[in-house]
């Protein structure tokens, strides 16, 4: 792991947060099937003409988006703001994978890749349009000629649900808590919060308790600032919990909006 990239100012809260849930964040999240997901997706890429094995791997966590991909013999690169995270994706990897701690907002030209992706949450992190447009233009100057770029965001509906809920996980002989401070009438751009907090069985807290806060992304917003950094939306579908891409995309029925895109020949890409 290449600890070189430096974090920026202002990150603290996505990268406090991860380093926080990085010791359960498997457990916490063992119903995400990468593969069912990968399995309707994919073809959608290709559908788009991706061709090439690099990819790139923005907010990659604790390496579950990227460890299919290796199986399926690509060359991946992987960054994630969290140290923690990262150590955890580094021990499933080993040295299968290129990785270094980056912040998307400043992220560096790791590379030419044929795929950058950012999946599973990591864009909601960002806090604004300025935010995700520099966010943007990071990941299309990693992409190599005729890579494409493709990314999920939370839907009205995750934010009105998950976010305005109180769930509890056990598993390992702890409880996991995520107790969304949300509203089940959270308007379109908002801000949303949820404190994850970890209890043993005999009540004691081993994890320390942090705030996760992300925002919600309308489509029109999310396709100006495409525009704006120098990139082509392709396509984009929601999808529920079954992973299968549709369209129209229904902000109150789908749980998450994915957008496929490339770069935009001759377009300088400021976001």
């Amino acid at each position: 792991m290449n600890p070189g990239a430096a974090v920026q100012p202002g990150s603290q809260g996505a990268e406090q947060a991860y380093d926080a849930i990085a010791p359960v964040y498997d457990d916490f999240t063992a119903h995400h099937d990468y593969e069912l997901w990968l399995g309707h997706f994919l073809p959608k890429l290709r559908d788009h003409g991706l061709i090439g094995r690099r990819l790139l791997d923005v907010g990659c966590g604790t390496g579950k988006s990227f460890l299919p991909m290796l199986e399926r013999g690509w060359e991946v690169t992987a960054c994630d703001i969290s140290p923690s995270m990262l150590e955890l994706a580094e021990a499933k990897a080993g040295n299968a994978a290129q990785l270094s701690v980056a912040d998307m907002r400043e992220l560096p030209v790791l590379g030419e890749f044929d795929l950058v992706w950012a999946l599973d949450d990591a864009v909601n992190y960002l806090l604004s349009g300025e935010e995700l447009g520099k966010a943007l233009s990071g990941m299309r100057a990693n992409l190599a000629p005729g890579g494409l770029l493709m990314f999920d965001v939370n839907t009205l509906q995750t934010y009105r649900t998950f976010f305005a809920e109180e769930q509890c996980v056990k598993r390992g002989g702890r409880r996991l808590f995520w107790r969304g401070q949300g509203f089940d009438d959270t308007p379109p751009g908002s801000i949303s919060e949820a404190r994850f907090e970890v209890e043993t069985e005999d009540g004691a807290a081993n994890v320390e308790t942090h705030v996760h806060r992300q925002r919600h992304f309308p489509e029109n917003e999310v396709r100006e600032r495409l525009k704006a950094a120098g990139l082509e939306c392709l396509d984009a579908y929601g999808h529920g919990f079954d992973a299968v891409p549709k369209q129209p995309i229904e902000e109150l029925v789908h749980s998450k909006v994915v957008y496929i895109s490339r770069r935009i020949q001759g377009a300088s890409g400021f976001g």
